[in-house]
């Protein structure tokens, strides 16, 4: 199996990080605009597509700041993470990405979190 390589992603947000936190790491948020729903158990989310499920364990997490959660088929050291970062000066508010793909679907999967943040946007009314 070929080694996943680590690659970020940040998309500025209009949002509260209150707010944006909500639809990071509740089932109920995430299921607004991740997957078609979402359930969990404790630190094991449940996330549905197409009928089909993936499980993610919920590694960390730091109330408005951060999530990160790892596949549980996956049997590297991968994650994703979304942190919110808050520019100090301007107060504008970034999701910040970060995920692992094969070298040669990088462009996929940056593609997949493009089409999930732009519903991301729409469902917090962001341009």
């Amino acid at each position: 199996m070929s080694e996943k390589i680590k690659f970020e992603i940040e998309y500025v947000i209009q949002s509260s990080p209150q707010l944006l936190y909500n639809y990071i790491s509740t089932p109920s948020g995430l299921s607004e605009w991740f997957a078609d729903n979402v359930n969990s158990r404790g630190e094991i989310f449940i996330f549905i597509w197409d009928g089909a499920e993936e499980s993610a364990k919920l590694l960390k997490r730091k109330s408005d700041d951060f999530v990160r959660f790892a596949w549980e088929e996956n049997d590297d050291d991968t994650y994703f993470e979304m942190k919110i970062i808050v520019d100090e000066i301007t107060k504008d508010v970034s999701l910040f990405i970060s995920d692992f793909a094969e070298e040669d679907e990088v462009d996929e999967a940056k593609m997949l979190w493009n089409n999930q943040i732009s519903d991301l946007k729409q469902v917090l009314g962001s341009k």
